[in-house]
């Protein structure tokens, strides 16, 4: 099959390969890769920001796609189901946080793209457990950022603690952002978006916000909520600073350049609140997803030829990208396919 992968010793590249389609676990599932949204958490895996877990692992965690074959003991999704193969893809189970509910902070916890192959192929597997079912209504491509982008985004939401009726700031305005804005306006809360890109600002409007500008001149008004999506340290403060007194900043990223002294008086005291964002739990991507349907969030998306999957990180990278960079799979390749099954 064909496959882009990291190369563990040389960092920001990645690699087209021809690799053996993969046979699922008996947990797992092994499906045909339709589209995969390309996430800037792939970028840090590429680029070493988070720091390589295998050699040659292929990078993707929004894949969707049709299974063509299952393990001996999965009892369902079935053969010919289109399912989501997100970034969570293990955790133990029975460690404190599992059994609190939070398995996001699994210690053992494993991640589509990082430790295991990801959706940068024509085939991948996932845990049957760990798959999610689809919102219908959707094309083959519009779900893939809501796999990791929509979910995250939801969770950093919920970090932020918005209240009703409230006033949401989100920095930065990318794959997550643009969907976590659709969601709090449909919830009722006040969008605004602190962007330094005048398509992303006006993008954002489009899409609802209630304002859109640099996010060194700052909101219209003090924030209830905040959400930071870019990867910027230096922006902590300013969202801090724009903060309402008893509010809440959420930290949406995987990775954070760091973050410049903070001044008490200005940035924290009168309970300001800083919150960071950790992967999220299986639950969080089954409420997102019903969200998702409810409110029929709609993707912006920047669709990319598979063969074009180093142009698409590039892009991302650089932000060039519009929404929500996907790439599109071939459509002819049967090679390898299990028992000639193309669903």
């Amino acid at each position: 099959m064909a496959a882009w992968v990291v190369l563990a010793d040389r960092p920001g590249t990645i690699e087209r390969r021809e690799l053996p389609v993969p046979a699922p676990a008996p947990d797992e599932l092994l499906v045909r890769v339709r589209a995969c949204g390309v996430c800037r958490t792939d970028l840090h895996v590429r680029d070493h920001e988070l720091p390589p877990h295998r050699d040659q692992v292929v990078p993707g965690h929004e894949a969707v796609g049709n299974v063509v074959a299952v393990g001996d003991e999965v009892t369902g999704p079935e053969v010919g189901s289109r399912v989501g193969v997100p970034w969570l893809r293990r955790t133990c189970g029975t460690c404190p946080y599992c059994t609190r509910g939070r398995e996001n902070l699994c210690p053992a916890s494993r991640y589509t793209g990082w430790d295991a192959n990801g959706g940068y192929a024509t085939y991948a597997t996932v845990p049957a457990a760990y798959a999610y079912e689809l919102p219908t209504g959707y094309s083959a491509e519009e779900p893939a950022p809501l796999l990791c982008a929509g979910i995250i985004g939801y969770r950093a939401l919920r970090r932020a603690e918005l209240p009703e009726g409230g006033r949401l700031g989100i920095y930065g305005f990318g794959a997550s952002a643009h969907l976590t804005a659709q969601l709090a306006v449909a919830e009722g809360a006040t969008v605004h978006v602190l962007t330094r890109s005048p398509a992303a600002q006006a993008l954002a409007l489009e899409l609802g916000a209630a304002s859109a500008r640099d996010a060194r001149t700052g909101p219209p008004e003090p924030l209830d909520s905040a959400i930071l999506f870019a990867p910027a340290g230096d922006l902590v403060p300013s969202a801090l600073e724009a903060l309402d007194s008893g509010g809440t900043l959420a930290i949406a990223g995987i990775h954070l350049s760091d973050i410049p002294a903070l001044n008490y008086g200005r940035h924290l005291f009168r309970e300001r609140t800083v919150r960071s964002v950790t992967a999220n739990t299986r639950e969080d991507g089954r409420a997102f997803l019903a969200a998702a349907t409810a409110h029929r969030l709609r993707p912006t998306l920047s669709p990319y030829a598979f063969a074009h999957a180093d142009r698409a990180l590039d892009d991302l990278a650089a932000g060039r990208v519009h929404g929500a960079a996907v790439l599109r799979m071939p459509e002819d390749d049967r090679a390898g396919c299990p028992g000639g099954v193309l669903a």
